[in-house]
């Protein structure tokens, strides 16, 4: 007879596995794994080979970063408050003097403070103020532009945001009366700080910003040989409105050319009897180019 032992063991090894719980009523079932595409291939078919790795390019040891060229490091001289005379116009360093001949241009051009940082002024007082703090600074310096031809202070004109290290100045914070608008006064104070800071002080960017709904400035800058660089959006807030910023400049060599066409055009023997121009700025330097 069997061993009775050996026969429970046998017993136990053929009676079925008790059933398993019932999924719940919410469960889904899982989905069949992915079929294997290389399964679906005769026994004949060869495997594909593996494509090869990318080697990354590694840049040569004599092949170096690219950098800007080497320039000269001094830091250029800060501008000195004093006055500078041409032939059209004196620039004056701003005081507190000139006051009544400026608030006398501003009457009836209101206009003209549009796009300023300041003004128009509600009365000879509060012009005082402005040019007071603005006299009393040294960026922005602020000269008083007075025409030769009438002998009265007509506007003003800074120099700014001065980066002695960087060899970068900017020509701005312009006001100019109507009445000295497009002449040759204008245009030559414009162009005797230009000189100051290129030719005489050494800085080698130059440049030009203006309110971009600022048609104006932005065709005086593009007359005067200044190149667009870029608008920066939403770049102030002035007078309580958003302001984007058109930037220009002049900078390195691009000066020298410039510089001449501007000496051209202020030259006597450029103007009409009527006082017109017979040669623009941008026809000058194009005939220099």
């Amino acid at each position: 007879m069997p061993d009775k032992i050996a026969l429970q063991r046998i017993a136990s090894h053929t009676e079925d596995p008790p059933p398993a719980d019932p999924p719940p009523a919410n469960h889904r079932a899982a989905d069949p794994p992915p079929a294997d595409p290389r399964a679906a291939e005769s026994p004949t078919t060869h495997p594909r080979p593996a494509e090869p790795r990318r080697a990354h390019a590694k840049p040569a040891d004599n092949d170096p970063l690219p950098i800007g060229p080497p320039v000269d490091t001094t830091p250029r001289p800060l501008p000195v408050r004093i006055p500078i005379r041409g032939q059209y116009a004196t620039l004056e360093p701003l005081h507190r003097r000139h006051v009544s001949e400026l608030w006398h241009a501003a009457q009836g051009a209101d206009d003209s403070w549009a796009y300023l940082g300041a003004g128009p002024f509600a009365s000879a007082e509060a012009m005082g103020r402005h040019v007071m703090d603005a006299a009393a600074t040294h960026d922005p310096m602020v000269w008083a532009v007075r025409p030769v031809i009438t002998g009265v202070v007509s506007g003003w004109l800074a120099l700014m945001d001065i980066q002695p290290r960087n060899a970068a100045i900017e020509l701005g914070g312009i006001w100019f009366a109507p009445r000295m608008q497009r002449t040759r006064a204008a245009t030559e104070a414009i162009y005797l700080l230009l000189k100051l800071a290129a030719d005489d002080l050494g800085y080698r960017r130059l440049v030009w910003k203006c309110n971009a709904l600022n048609a104006a400035s932005r065709r005086a800058a593009t007359r005067l040989g200044f190149s667009y660089e870029g608008r920066h959006r939403m770049h102030m807030i002035s007078k309580g409105r958003q302001r984007d910023t058109d930037w220009y400049s002049i900078v390195g060599d691009e000066w020298a050319p410039r510089r001449d066409a501007l000496l051209a055009w202020l030259d006597p023997s450029n103007f009409a009897p009527d006082g017109t121009a017979l040669h623009g700025l941008a026809e000058l330097r194009a005939h220099a180019a």
